[in-house]
């Protein structure tokens, strides 16, 4: 039976209280102190964290807010999961120098896949049984990690993929896409146009921003994989370019907040 206001109120305070006492406690402890569900406690712990008044952690609370870069990256967790539900057995995917995207394939459950990547930070990472990477090739940019130039480019021109999985620098007002390297736009844009299919990851922070970047505009229709807290102005921008909006929230993704 739906709770009143006062009822669910008055279980957030004494929630807050329990936490604040005790620093940090579990889900389970509270469903039990409170005699209601598991997913009820979530969903006081997730008001007061969106209140500010406390931190998750996977299976309970702690006293103190969560950070705004926590939150950030619990939202790119959940695009690169989200994303990797998107990949099919047998499939070849394009992954760019965006370590969300390159994420994505921690969660990968199909197999086998068979990823092209400029992206050095795949060197010397676990990924799941069947995922089978190949490095592109080229020069070192960005840190010495985004491998761009000739030989990206000529591998890449040879090459054709089922999916892309491409992160980004931001999306501007426009629904332009940017990228801090100019050297990864000609990377980017390949890649989109040899896969069948494209997506674009990017976190709220990214969605709406402006600046001094590199930036190219797409001509084919997409997908845009995003979180809840993405504009809705930009979001209906990019809408009207015949882009598909995805946007991942907590609930999807419940064991991961």
């Amino acid at each position: 039976m739906k709770q009143d206001r006062q009822t669910v109120d008055a279980r957030r305070e004494s929630i807050l209280s329990i936490v604040r006492e005790r620093q940090k406690i579990t889900v389970e402890e509270l469903s039990a102190r409170f005699g209601v569900s598991l997913m009820t406690i979530r969903r006081d712990l997730r008001a007061l964290e969106n209140a500010g008044k406390l931190g998750r952690f996977h299976g309970g609370a702690r006293a103190g807010a969560r950070s705004m870069r926590d939150t950030v990256s619990l939202y790119r967790r959940l695009i690169s999961r989200r994303a990797a539900a998107l990949i099919r057995p047998g499939e070849r995917v394009f992954i760019n120098g965006s370590a969300t995207a390159l994420d994505a394939l921690e969660y990968v459950e199909a197999a086998p896949v068979y990823v092209f990547t400029n992206n050095g930070l795949a060197v010397g990472r676990q990924f799941p049984p069947g995922v089978d990477v190949t490095l592109l090739g080229g020069s070192l940019r960005a840190a010495g990690h985004i491998m761009t130039g000739d030989c990206t480019m000529r591998n890449l021109l040879t090459m054709r993929a089922d999916k892309a999985l491409i992160g980004c620098s931001g999306i501007s007002p426009n629904g332009e896409i940017l990228c801090d390297i100019p050297t990864e736009l000609g990377v980017n844009e390949t890649m989109i146009g040899h896969a069948d299919r494209y997506y674009i990851l990017v976190d709220h922070t990214k969605v709406g921003r402006a600046g001094t970047y590199a930036s190219f505009s797409l001509e084919t229709a997409g997908c845009i994989i995003t979180d809840e807290n993405a504009p809705p102005e930009v979001l209906e921008r990019l809408r009207m370019l015949n882009m598909e909006i995805i946007q991942i929230g907590r609930k999807d993704f419940p064991e991961e907040v």
